[in-house]
């Protein structure tokens, strides 16, 4: 651990400089036992070309021992190289050379999960970012690329060797230990490696590329989880497909190989040809899974796919560029994701996330644009703003191009830098000359912090039957800068007639009216567009498909809102009008309970609520969107200082009148949505049980023992895990005396099913119950729950710091017990304790006691011995 004294120093984009020394070959051989596992790497190395001198060589490294060092057949002593804390020096080097070095690490006790560690018992690597330097030395950055090579020998009860690429051998060794070798043609950066070994069972297909060739398609499990993986592997089959389909790219290896595990830092890794899983998104089964779960495993399946060409066979040059990989991709599952279901509501999902994460990243003291222009830890650079916000930029694009030139861009980009590791400046130039204009100002977007914040004022002309939009935008400050350059935002607006239709659009200047909607670039600060040849006064639909991640501002009235929510055409829109309606109700609420008045939501809203509850012909996913209520977290977003009491008090009084005065609808659809057939994910069976175990919510808020009865009916029944889930959900935030034992009975059902004990856990730590900060404290100490896997620890501390009401006690308990946690969780695994610290970066936001509480846990932490990851986020949020 590195002690506070000494602040770690920032690495900056402005000092990157090309790799001194390139590695054209890797030859790997790794001798595995849990404790002393000994690598042998074997590098042929150059000197860059644009050297001209001799430079030292520097190699990355860290937590194991160096055994030895031979260069060109001669081993080198002590005086030829120097060993430090993060690598080694050595001194002197010939233009091309061959470096041989061995090391032993211990990949049981390897905690942090990154390099080469143990998980149930197999051998798993992570090597994204800084993983690889904790296995052997090396130039662990990703500009360095080369063709691997890999053997690797084990005990026979490690059945299982992998690596990346083509299986070239496999044999016996003496002793019970068994060997094979792996061979990957095309060149990665070492973040790219990765080696499986253990006791694990595959699961097979293949797939047939459009050229014809066949793929083989490889899933590996633990033998308890080799019956949940038909839906990872139809959802592989699918992205290849959707990958050829809309991108013609074809999948470039002889096998396509998937592995999931228990104790993972992230997601998923699309190492190439060997992604390495988080278990909850490779396992998949009615019984246990939720619908959620069902959309999450074909999501995260696709990412790390579509990563085979958009990271791996062109990856980033420097982490600086990270959003060139992750943003790019994150579209491209997005867009995946819509094609298969429902569009509207995947992107309704796409832009909560990005309001309720990003947004306040955007307005908090870690705040950095798309691609940062420093870091200390770059494991806390991968953020919503990277991913998310990266995504939306990609999507703008495309917005701005149109669907046709953005493909030819993409395609463009890929044979322009296939084998090469690129920037987001060369993605921009192949969109500049596939869509043939200039994206200059365009790319603020990459190097500017913070959400725009759009201001929109109508004005209707009766006499000149047009309609002119004033338009005004502005970014907030940010860390690493006060004063933004204007962005370019594509706006997409659309006018509603007085029955509800869309009205084709002219602007001035036109010769006849277009399509109903309309991409108008906001470019400068201040800017208007006057549309023409409108009988009669429209009613604005502004930012049609979240065409831009702004905040927008404009003065709609609630008649209008109630009007788009039931006549909008764009989905999106309908939605936001919704939640717009809501939230203006929500905060009318929370000024009337600090002014000590009676708050209670209008008639108005909850006849405009209960109206859309009884549309039989809206999609019913997305009315269940529609429907639901802002979050706590976002109305707290909303507030210059926030009581997240006094807003978890509102908004459940709010949801517990709609359940009251709405109770007879509620009931009616919860009837009709039952389904006791065959469980199915169509996009109408989801929709049905979306909307049915939202009715159940609502249902629940009136503590009637009849809806309790039908809960626990539902809880007992259920052949599935969403409709199972839902009601153990409401059961336990619910004072029912059935509480205790439901919590019990699934415990029991499911002890021997982790990502279900994940659940288990989450769902008592989000309890709005009272005594839920006791029962948090309690359930660290349940057998079941282990520090040591991160799953399990965002499932109770991560879901308890989600739960506002309890983690924001008045006497600052809940500060105090996470940054224990942390500050526990920092001496094992860094990365993860790094990102479990995220809520104290929104300190500054609460009212003055629990800020000043907050602020405290703070600086005791910041006088701790912390990580590099950990100190960052410490560090600037008391900046």
């Amino acid at each position: 651990m590195a002690a506070n004294t000494k602040a770690p120093e920032a690495i900056h984009l402005e000092d990157y400089k090309t790799p001194a020394y390139l590695v054209d070959q890797v030859q790997l051989t790794f001798q595995l036992e849990p404790s002393a596992t000994l690598v042998r790497s074997k590098l042929q190395m150059s000197r860059n070309l644009d050297r001209t001198e001799p430079e030292p060589l520097r190699l990355d490294g860290n937590s194991m021992e160096l055994i030895s060092v031979v260069l060109d057949g001669k081993t080198l002593s002590g005086d030829n190289y120097q060993l430090d804390a993060e690598g080694v020096t050595i001194f002197a080097v010939p233009e091309k050379f061959c470096l041989e070095i061995e090391t032993k690490i211990d990949p049981a006790g390897n905690t942090s999960l990154e390099g080469l560690y143990q998980s149930s018992g197999n051998f798993c690597t992570q090597c994204e970012a800084h993983g690889f330097r904790k296995i052997t030395f090396y130039p662990d950055r990703p500009d360095v690329m080369a063709k691997f090579r890999v053997r690797i020998e084990a005990e026979k009860k490690y059945p299982v060797l992998l690596s990346n690429g083509n299986l070239i051998a496999e044999g016996e060794l003496e002793n019970g230990h068994h060997y094979a070798e792996w061979e990957d043609p095309f060149p990665k950066p070492s973040y790219l490696f990765a080696l499986v070994a253990g006791d694990l069972v595959c699961i097979e297909d293949s797939y047939k590329t459009r050229s014809g060739r066949d793929v083989l398609l490889q899933i590996f499990v633990e033998e308890r989880n080799k019956d949940f993986c038909d839906h990872a592997m139809l959802s592989l089959k699918k992205s290849m497909k959707w990958d050829e389909d809309v991108f013609d790219l074809e999948y470039d290896l002889d096998r396509y190989m998937i592995v999931a595990v228990d104790d993972f830092n992230m997601g998923a890794m699309e190492n190439k040809g060997l992604n390495v899983f988080n278990s909850k998104y490779v396992l998949a089964h009615p019984e246990t899974a939720t619908d959620a779960d069902y959309l999450g495993v074909e999501s995260v399946i696709a990412h790390e796919y579509f990563h085979n060409w958009t990271g791996n066979r062109v990856t980033c040059r420097d982490w600086f560029q990270l959003s060139l990989k992750e943003g790019l991709t994150v579209y491209r599952d997005q867009q995946f994701s819509a094609d298969m279901n429902s569009a509207a509501v995947c992107r309704i999902d796409d832009v909560r996330i990005l309001r309720q994460h990003q947004f306040p990243e955007d307005a908090g003291p870690m705040a950095h644009p798309v691609r940062p222009a420093s870091y200390v830890e770059i494991n806390n650079f991968y953020t919503m703003t990277v991913y998310n916000k990266g995504a939306e930029v990609i999507r703008m694009m495309r917005t701005l191009l149109g669907e046709e030139k953005f493909v030819d861009g993409v395609k463009l980009y890929l044979k322009r830098h296939d084998g090469d590791a690129a920037t987001c400046d060369d993605f921009v130039r192949a969109m500049e000359a596939a869509g043939q204009r200039d994206l200059s100002q365009f790319k603020l977007w990459y190097s500017q912090a913070g959400t725009p914040q759009v201001l929109i004022r109508s004005h209707y002309d009766e006499q000149a039957k047009s309609l002119r939009l004033d338009m005004v935008q502005h970014c907030p400050p940010t860390p690493e800068a006060e004063q933004k350059q204007p962005f370019q935002i594509p706006l997409a607006v659309g006018l509603l007639a007085a029955d509800g239709s869309d009205i084709p659009l002219q602007l001035e200047g036109e010769d006849s009216a277009g399509a109903t909607t309309r991409v108008l670039e906001l470019c400068e600060k201040e800017q208007s567009f006057t549309f023409i040849g409108l009988k009669e006064q429209p009613i604005l639909s502004p930012l049609r498909g979240f065409s831009a991640p702004v905040r927008l501002k404009a003065d709609f009235s609630d008649d209008e809102l109630a009007f788009r929510m039931a006549h909008d055409a764009d989905s999106f829109n309908r939605w936001e009008a919704g939640q717009t309606l809501a939230l203006k109700e929500l905060l009318r609420m929370l000024s009337d309970l600090e002014e000590g008045r009676q708050f209670v939501l209008s008639p108005k809203f909850i006849c405009a609520w209960r109206h859309a509850l009884e549309d039989r012909q809206a999609d019913m996913s997305l009315l269940t969107q529609l429907l639901t209520l802002p979050s706590e977290q976002y109305l707290s977003d909303q507030l210059e200082e926030c009581n997240p009491q006094a807003v978890r008090e509102v908004r459940d009084r709010a949801r517990w009148q709609l359940g009251s005065e709405c109770q007879a609808a509620l009931m009616e659809r919860y009837q009709e949505c039952a389904d006791d057939g065959e469980y199915s994910l169509d996009p109408q069976a989801v929709g049905r049980r979306s909307l049915r175990n939202f009715c159940l919510t609502l249902l629940m808020e009136l503590h009637d023992q009849r809806m309790t009865d039908l809960c626990l009916e539902q809880y007992y029944k259920s052949q599935n895990m969403t409709d199972r889930l839902a009601a153990f959900a409401v059961m336990v935030d619910n004072p029912a005396q059935d509480r205790l034992a439901v919590i019990n009975d699934f415990y029991q059902r499911w002890q021997e099913h982790p990502l279900l004990i994940d659940k288990w856990f989450s769902v008592q730590a989000m309890s709005h119950q009272p005594q839920v900060f006791a029962e948090v404290e309690l359930l660290l100490r349940h057998p079941a729950f282990s520090m040591s896997n991160p799953n399990r620890f965002r499932s109770l501390v991560g879901a308890f710091t989600q739960n506002l009401g309890a983690f924001h006690r008045g006497d600052g308990a809940g500060y105090r017990f996470l940054a224990d946690q942390v500050l526990l969780l920092d001496q094992k695994n860094p990365q993860v304790a790094a990102r479990m610290a995220g809520p104290f970066t929104r300190w500054k936001r609460l009212e003055p006691h629990r800020r000043e509480l907050m602020k405290a846990e703070l600086v005791r932490m910041q006088a701790a011995e912390l990580s590099k990851d950990l100190y960052e986020i410490v560090s600037k949020s008391l900046s």
